[in-house]
């Protein structure tokens, strides 16, 4: 098996500290409260929808840390058709690729349902939690951050 060397563009936490420690600061901020495995699940997805092969790496295993199965971490980015997530989980999933999805909008039965599974300060840590994964897949996307390094 050939692979090939995607060349990383840019240490952004070497060239500008300032912003990734105030990212890091919001994504402590944002994971607070939220069940690691669904943390992970939702960190998962995003990184899928945005080809984020960094942020897939360090999630997954994070994951698997956290006690998540090699099935559902398969099936994740077949979320709807599998039989191995909770209705809570299918709400927070489906959430965060309404917010990922950004263009297509929120729509207000995806974001009912989460309400409704959802107290109101831990939606709104789950929608924290979706943003910010979402800056990091941006800025390793953008910066080609290689997997497997910090």
């Amino acid at each position: 098996m050939t692979t090939h060397q995607v060349p990383q563009r840019m240490n952004f936490a070497a060239v500008a500290p300032k912003v990734f420690k105030a990212v890091l600061a919001l994504d402590a901020a944002a994971r607070q409260g939220i069940d690691p495995v669904l943390l992970e699940l939702v960190q998962i997805r995003a990184s899928q929808l945005n080809r984020c092969a960094y942020c897939l790496d360090y999630h997954t295993g994070d994951a698997r840390k956290a006690g998540e199965s090699e099935a559902r971490i398969y099936q994740l980015s077949a979320w709807e058709e599998s039989s191995l997530f909770t209705e809570k989980e299918r709400a927070a999933l489906a959430l965060t690729e309404a917010v990922t999805l950004l263009p297509q909008g929120v729509h207000d039965h995806v974001y009912d349902e989460a309400a409704r599974h959802f107290e109101e300060q831990e939606l709104a840590q789950l929608i924290a939690l979706i943003f910010t994964v979402n800056t990091w897949n941006r800025m390793n996307v953008t910066t080609r951050k290689t997997p497997g390094t910090v």
